[in-house]
């Protein structure tokens, strides 16, 4: 019952949608006729079309392009008179063919042909030029002795013949050979002038092919003799373009355009508008025909619309094999459920997967995972969740990288230190003492932060970690706890950057009223025990020799020179072709024996 009543309604279904094409279908002839009709019309009316060129030659040049500007399916507006002269304008975009033929310029949107005679007994000549889309003349062609003669033409002597608007066609065009149908009428002053326009039938055609019913849907005119003369299908329009260039009948049963489908459905035509079924090949055809009435110059013509059954069927078919084995799927049902219950189990577990690998990174600012409505699942997102927080801050107290190394070596922080080469900053704010003295304890720890984040940032800026903030001094080291070969280098740099970066801090410090923090700096590079060093239960991850001992001092003994980044022999060497060091000579740090080499980091090079 299902089957018979899904069959009914494919039926039904079918013939609404042709219907429908129909409809559509006399919409675009109406559009495409609508333009046409009302220009022809106009140019019939006009006095400047009266008499032939060169007179009233502007007016024409302009009326013919507005008139062609205003519609995509004309291929050409033009006027022929009595003595052979002829005034035709044809727009480059609507068919390509004239672009190309004419070989015009690019930034050509029109081409105006005109045929002139100077005199009765003189032989016609033909120009052509070449107009912008506001009608502008770009260029134009040397003169031709004329080979096309209007009076020849059938739309010319039929106008003449036949009062109002008449149609020829259809034909093939003379220059562009495109399948074409001709509108005419004689000017109304009587005199032997008659305008027209050529329309494109190929843009139905496509019309009708983009818009079919179905994916074998074919739709096609008929003439009022019978014959053909547009088809949806693209093979067939270029048969029956070859077709109308040798001048040839373009019935169906011609065995040069012979379509089986298209002999039937003509063969089993309604006698009035309406639905009919016919067969092809084997196969059981739907259609629908309608009669084209809009016009009287498209009189006799009717628009049929087909398709096979089994397109709209198909899936009606194919929902009774789907019923047939219904009692099969009941049977897989519950496997499916099966799976899409451990699916809901493995996407959640894959979601904690996902948040452990971003701890992992410590990519903390992914959003926790969603409940789920698992319980064990749910304790176990909790409890990555408080592992992340721990995580996140530790990673504020010491060095981040420190902090992956650690959580990465699974449980093996107590492996001791190890000897490496640094680079080591130490800094210091001149007169601290004083300024804690003279402000209270919570303005000076804002006055420390803000100060101590420009430090972290400028540090971190060029590859380097804070190892300690002691008091109001800053212990800075490069190539641990990540390795750096280029170590001395970027320290040079994030010292010269951070004296700029305070002077800025300084400036906004004065006009906030507030204490400058005049920072000193000592650099040294050199061998240091590098890891981590405490009791069982309490480490601290430090540097330790003397290369760190020798960037404090270097720090302190600033004061002495009123320097503010001094940097030893060893800095120097490594990154003077690279920077400016002016050497201050040797000098006695205290605690020391031998003298320290001073020299003060001016800039890069």
């Amino acid at each position: 019952m299902a089957y018979q009543r899904g069959q009914a309604a494919a039926e039904m279904a079918a013939h609404e949608k042709m219907q429908l094409l129909t409809e559509r279908t006399g919409d675009r002839f109406r559009i495409v006729f609508g333009d046409a009709v009302p220009l022809v019309a106009m140019a019939a009316l006009s006095e400047a079309f009266a008499d032939p060129p060169p007179a009233d030659l502007a007016a024409k040049t302009r009326l013919l392009v507005k008139g062609l500007a205003s519609s995509s399916h004309l291929d050409g507006l033009y006027t022929g008179y009595g003595d052979g002269s002829f005034i035709h304008a044809v727009s480059l975009d609507n068919d390509k063919t004239w672009r190309q033929l004419l070989s015009a310029p690019k930034d050509a949107a029109f081409a105006l042909r005109i045929i002139s005679r100077t005199s009765a007994e003189a032989s016609a000549a033909s120009v052509w030029r070449f107009l912008g889309s506001n009608g502008e003349m770009l260029a134009e062609l040397a003169p031709t002795d004329a080979a096309y003669d209007p009076r020849r033409r059938p739309w010319y002597r039929q106008a003449l013949a036949t009062p109002g608007t008449v149609s020829v066609g259809p034909y093939v065009t003379a220059t562009t050979r495109a399948l074409a149908l001709t509108l005419a009428e004689r000017h109304h002053s009587g005199k032997d002038a008659v305008a027209g326009a050529d329309i494109l039938l190929t843009t139905v055609g496509r019309f009708l092919d983009d818009e079919k019913v179905s994916p074998r849907g074919r739709a096609f005119v008929l003439d009022s003799a019978g014959d053909l003369v547009i088809h949806s299908d693209p093979a067939l329009m270029e048969k029956l373009l070859l077709l109308q260039a040798r001048k040839r009948r373009t019935g169906t049963d011609d065995p040069n355009i012979h379509d089986a489908t298209v002999v039937a459905a003509r063969a089993a035509l309604p006698a009035t508008d309406g639905p009919f079924a016919f067969t092809a090949a084997g196969e059981t055809y739907l259609g629908q025909m309608a009669a084209i009435r809009f016009s009287p110059l498209l009189a006799g013509n009717r628009l049929v619309v087909m398709a096979p059954l089994s397109d709209f069927t198909a899936a009606n078919d194919q929902l009774l094999r789907r019923g047939l084995v219904v009692s099969g799927l009941l049977l897989a049902s519950g496997i499916i459920i099966a799976i899409l219950i451990a699916r809901l189990i493995t996407r959640s577990l894959s979601a904690l997967t996902d948040e452990a690998v971003h701890l992992s990174d410590f990519e903390f600012d992914q959003p926790a995972s969603g409940r789920t409505y698992i319980r064990e699942i749910n304790s176990l997102a909790d409890a990555l969740g408080a592992a992340r927080d721990a995580i996140r801050s530790f990673a504020l107290y010491v060095p981040r990288e420190l902090v992956r190394k650690i959580v990465t070596s699974r449980g093996d922080a107590q492996s001791g230190a190890a000897r490496q080469e640094v680079t080591v900053l130490f800094t210091d704010i001149r007169d601290f003492t004083t300024i804690s003295e003279r402000h209270s304890p919570e303005a000076v720890v804002a006055m420390l932060s803000t100060y101590f984040e420009l430090m972290n940032k400028g540090v971190e800026r060029h590859n380097g970690a804070i190892i300690q903030f002691l008091g109001d001094s800053v212990f800075a080291m490069w190539n641990a706890p990540v390795n750096d070969p280029d170590h001395a280098d970027n320290a040079c740099r994030a010292a010269l950057d951070l004296a700029a970066a305070l002077r800025d801090f300084n400036t906004r410090q004065r006009a906030e009223g507030k204490p400058e923090f005049v920072t000193r700096f000592g650099l040294h590079s050199g061998p240091a025990v590098v890891g981590s060093v405490g009791a069982e239960r309490r480490l601290v991850y430090t540097a330790m020799g003397d290369t760190v001992n020798v960037a404090s001092r270097l720090e302190g003994i600033n004061k002495e020179f009123g320097t503010t980044i001094l940097a030893s022999r060893a800095v120097k060497d490594r990154c003077e072709k690279r920077f400016v060091f002016r050497p201050l000579g040797f000098h006695q740090a205290k605690g020391r024996t031998e003298k320290v080499e001073l020299f003060e980091l001016v800039a890069a090079k």
